[in-house]
């Protein structure tokens, strides 16, 4: 999970500022990792005074991307990812669950955050059969991505773009559909789209109330969308059977005990390009 840029810095690599919070630190924190700052831990506590939530839903996010990446590579023969807001990197990335599967896997991942990047060349490695490959690139720029992932991944073959936790931090007036539209016209049929998205019609005070504070704080901000608003990301691909769904239903008779949180606050689906 990480921002997509701060709005107007398009072209500007990210600066690195340890007294302000960042998305990516703040997620690392509230999965147990040790990749963050004082200001980090303590924009994320303040959080979870609001939403008590977000480390249970920050752990599910991360089921969802290990399950769905076993899933596409070991059921649908997917040979080749893009991973678009990283984070920063934990146990069973992208790459690790793919190569799993499929040793040959090619593996793009792509971030703002210079900080992000230098995590990820230092401890993301490849086995000798695939590959990996770290873009710092603005997500608002689908065409210098798609380029510079050129260099590891056939376009001639299916892709699966994965964009989890990221897009709510795209508002609406830097046009976040046109964007997956551009992206998913780069990659051929069969290729999959996978979104994570924050809801902003579950626990909607809460996540109103969150994504205010959060905002007054952070370079980059959210936006929590509504199920109709995530389902348009998915226009004109064939959904998965399960379809767009809160997170807390996506795993089904194997859910995890949340205890008393209902809902939680994203909504996660897979769509197919004809």
């Amino acid at each position: 999970m990480t921002q997509a840029g701060p709005q107007g810095a398009a072209s500007q690599p990210l600066p690195f500022d340890p007294s302000v919070p960042n998305p990516a630190r703040m997620w690392n924190y509230w999965i147990g990792g040790k990749d963050h700052f004082a200001a980090d831990r303590e924009a994320a506590e303040q959080a979870l005074e609001v939403m008590p939530s977000l480390p249970v839903i920050a752990q599910l996010v991360r089921r969802f991307l290990i399950n769905t990446v076993h899933e596409l590579a070991s059921e649908h023969g997917i040979r080749q990812f893009l991973d678009l807001g990283t984070g920063l990197p934990t146990a069973d990335n992208a790459h690790d669950v793919a190569q799993r599967v499929a040793p040959d896997a090619r593996i793009v991942y792509a971030d703002y955050d210079p900080v992000v990047l230098s995590h990820a060349r230092a401890l993301l490695t490849s086995t000798p059969e695939g590959k990996t490959d770290y873009l710092q690139a603005d997500l608002r720029d689908p065409e210098a991505i798609l380029s510079a992932a050129a260099r590891t991944l056939d376009f001639s073959r299916p892709v699966a773009v994965l964009l989890l936790a990221v897009l709510h931090f795209i508002p609406d007036s830097d046009d976040p559909y046109g964007v997956i539209r551009r992206l998913m016209a780069g990659v051929p049929s069969g290729s999959y789209l996978v979104i994570c998205h924050a809801a902003g019609d579950i626990e909607a005070e809460a996540v109103a109330e969150h994504a205010r504070r959060y905002n007054q704080r952070a370079a980059a901000q959210i936006t929590p969308r509504s199920r109709e608003q995530v389902a348009r990301f998915f226009d004109g691909l064939d959904m998965d059977e399960r379809g767009l769904v809160p997170l807390s239903e996506w795993f089904g008779a194997s859910q995890p005990d949340t205890g008393k949180v209902s809902g939680l606050a994203g909504y996660c689906g897979i769509g197919r390009k004809r």
